[in-house]
């Protein structure tokens, strides 16, 4: 964890190792900040990790509110902390232009949120394992982490600092999988000893591996969105195999297995949503109706409909995979909202309006076509995967707020 260092120069070496192989290209996302007494500092201290365009496209926060934000990425020591968030609040105040459209309802919620002890990381992806033990991959410090729920303890498991992790997935003997997005590789990492397997991608072309799934045969398939393939590796034997998507530049993204083992793939660079058949590889691909949808994330109800989130338009879709229907709802607040995960429990589909300020989480009954939304209490910072938990509630994280989350689903008002 980092601990305060004094000085500005200590501050701005600490964020940069934090952040090794995770900077943007050399000017992506600068924005020229306004003048004013406390201006290099920021850039100083906040460019390290990210560009100046995450400070001018925030939504605002007091004085306070950039103390805390400030906080669970980097350790700034006083008085250079006072400084920085001064100039925060001063030129980048409390905005209410992204508040989300909240809709009343009659299911109650709880959320817990957990700081991880590495600052910046920016964890993602958690999921909660039998013992109750929730994981997370900190993909800007290259590390996996877990979180005994119970008493708030925490390890982080660190990996090759170039591996930067998109995700992470279990298999049956608790072993903890994650896929190298910065390095091209898969990896395995067994808690018990601390030991980690890294698998090489065969292909140069396959630079990004995103997001895991096991299937039912053990075997471990994953998309690479950038490189726009699907690929599979067998643990047993290391095998990994790989093949492009039919559509150009289609950016497979997320990816389920139903009930019959059929693998579900999502496009965040098209208006479709795939289906492909892990015994024979052939892939069958659903449009939807609107060209300018983006589909990150899908999940899928018992009776194996699929449920998607488009992006870019704001809305909900469900597409009957027997007769290749479509229908879509809007989500509640608008076309801007962003919708991001997406995760089924009980039939009742849940998802995050992403571009909202503070993040929104919603529920969706399919029988009765009704929403029900809550403020995220950490809610600046995205939730770009949520998983549902042995026991029927969802393991959430805000990747830019550096938490992780659970939330205790209630039964409805009696």
């Amino acid at each position: 964890m980092l601990r305060p260092i004094h000085g500005l120069v200590g501050v701005v070496i600490a964020s940069a190792a934090l952040a090794a192989g995770a900077q943007p290209p050399p000017g992506f996302g600068r924005v020229e900040l306004p003048a004013g007494e406390g201006k290099e500092q920021v850039e100083a201290a906040c460019v390290a990790c990210h560009q100046t365009n995450l400070i001018v496209g925030a939504t605002g926060y007091p004085q306070d509110g950039w103390r805390k934000l400030a906080a669970q990425m980097i350790a700034l020591p006083e008085p250079l902390a006072s400084t920085v968030t001064s100039y925060l609040a001063a030129h980048f105040p409390p905005k209410n232009d992204r508040a989300p459209s909240l809709v009343a309802g009659d299911t109650t919620i709880s959320f817990k949120e957990w700081t991880p002890p590495t600052l910046g990381q920016r964890p993602r992806d958690p999921l909660q394992m039998a013992d109750g033990t929730i994981w997370w991959a900190g993909m800007y410090a290259s590390l996996v982490g877990r979180l005994d729920p119970a008493t708030g303890e925490m390890k982080e498991w660190r990996l090759d600092p170039t591996a930067r992790p998109h995700s992470i997935i279990d298999d049956a003997s608790g072993n903890i999988w994650y896929t190298g997005n910065g390095n091209g590789t898969v990896g395995k990492l067994e808690p018990a000893t601390g030991k980690i397997t890294v698998y090489k991608m065969p292909d140069p072309n396959a630079r990004d591996p995103h997001t895991p799934v096991f299937n039912r045969e053990g075997h471990l398939w994953f998309t690479l969105q950038n490189s726009n393939m699907l690929g599979r590796l067998i643990p047993a034997s290391g095998d990994i195999k790989l093949v492009t998507m039919p559509t150009e530049r289609a950016r497979p993204y997320g990816i389920k297995e139903d009930s019959q083992g059929v693998l579900w793939i999502a496009y965040n660079g098209s208006n479709k949503i795939a289906r492909v058949d892990p015994k024979t590889w052939e892939i069958r691909e659903f449009p939807t109706p609107t060209p300018e949808s983006r589909i990150r994330r899908l999940a899928l109800t018992s009776d194996d409909v699929v449920w998607y989130v488009d992006s870019s338009r704001g809305y909900l879709g469900r597409l009957d995979p027997k007769t290749g229907a479509i229908k879509e709802w809007a989500s509640p607040s608008g076309p801007a909202s962003h919708p991001y995960a997406i995760e089924v429990v009980d039939d009742i589909v849940w998802y995050n309006e992403s571009n909202q300020r503070p993040d929104a989480l919603v529920r969706f009954d399919p029988k009765t076509e009704k929403f029900q939304s809550w403020a995220i209490p950490s809610g600046v910072g995205i939730i770009r995967h949520m998983r549902v938990t042995p026991d029927g509630n969802l393991v959430i994280h805000q990747s830019s707020t550096n938490t992780v989350g659970l939330v205790t689903i209630g039964k409805p008002a009696s």
